[in-house]
């Protein structure tokens, strides 16, 4: 942790595995404290990405609204280095505004970024990447995701197997410069000027939040899901390997929408993804410096355990 000078504003983080419950403690958290909330989430950037995103409803956003989210078209990208400096004007706004930012989500790159900061990375060589892309429809993404693995290990295990645009991006980094991505991230000289003070949810019953995972989804059938991916589909501009569609439960229902995949294997596919999605979580999380880990299912519980660290802490 970067030395803090005693009057720095203070940053609040909240993170933990998806379907853990993020969301609803950082809103019944306004209760209590005069926060705003920052949201850390990739998919809930962009408009038209609602039911499979849980992005909160319009009457909550309306009610406590949430900063990065809806700021981006389905047909756009979206890195980490914009978060970073999104993150960053939103964060100023907020503490400008005599309010504590509350940063909620579970994009932990994202996080990472934000308090580590970005390396410069080459710019994209089309032929490389065109190179990679082809060579990923000969032999297969997974395949090109092992060849990752022999160069850069530690991207690898941070990038999932079906992420093309990440597995490609990592090689052509690679081939670009000599050096692997993980080398240049980790040369980054960067200090966030705020004192954080860093919360994760992780559920005492694993069993209990593969339940949740399987409900939450299946409940996002029941409010439109598919009809949902049906709009994004039917765009000329998107297609599974879009940024905004190349995530869990999208790409899965525009396999069944391209009759690639059965309906009930779109479904056990995206149940299967949203569990291994939560486990990389958790793992990241347990290797978290700084970090005060609140082990409870129970959403008052866990209000009350951190609004006792933060009063510690001299925040209140």
């Amino acid at each position: 942790m970067n030395k803090i000078e005693k009057n720095t504003p203070t940053v609040i983080f909240i993170m933990g595995p998806t379907a853990c419950g993020k969301t609803n403690l950082a809103i019944k958290l306004t209760n209590y404290l005069p926060v705003d909330i920052v949201s850390v989430d990739s998919g809930l950037v962009y408009r038209d990405l609602d039911i499979g995103t849980a992005k909160p409803t319009k009457q909550e956003l309306l009610k406590t609204p949430h900063k990065l989210v809806n700021i981006k078209d389905s047909t756009e990208s979206y890195s980490a280095g914009e978060f970073k400096e999104n993150a960053l004007v939103a964060i100023s706004d907020i503490i400008n505004n005599k309010r504590i930012p509350l940063l909620v989500g579970g994009t932990m790159l994202y996080y990472k970024v934000l308090l580590q900061g970005l390396a410069v990375l080459p710019s994209s060589d089309i032929i490389i990447r065109n190179n990679l892309l082809e060579e990923a429809k000969n032999i297969g993404l997974h395949s090109l995701h092992s060849k990752l693995k022999i160069i850069d290990s530690i991207s690898a295990n941070r990038i999932h197997p079906n992420d093309l645009q990440r597995v490609v991006r990592a090689l052509e980094v690679y081939l670009i410069s000599g050096k692997t991505l993980s080398e240049l991230i980790d040369v980054s000289n960067w200090k966030f000027p705020y004192k954080v003070i860093q919360f994760s949810l992780i559920p005492r019953d694993i069993f209990l939040l593969h339940k949740k995972i399987e409900y939450r989804f299946k409940n996002m059938l029941d409010l439109g899901f598919q009809k949902e991916v049906e709009y994004l589909f039917n765009k000329n501009n998107l297609n599974i390997n879009s940024c905004s569609i190349n995530r869990i439960g999208y790409s899965q229902m525009w396999n069944f929408l391209s009759n690639n995949w059965s309906y009930t294997k779109m479904i056990e596919q995206s149940i299967i993804a949203t569990r291994q999605l939560a486990k990389r979580q958790m793992t990241w999380l347990k290797k978290w410096h700084n970090i005060h880990h609140i082990y409870n299912d129970n959403p008052d519980v866990s209000i009350n355990k951190i609004l006792s660290i933060l009063k510690k802490s001299i925040l209140m």
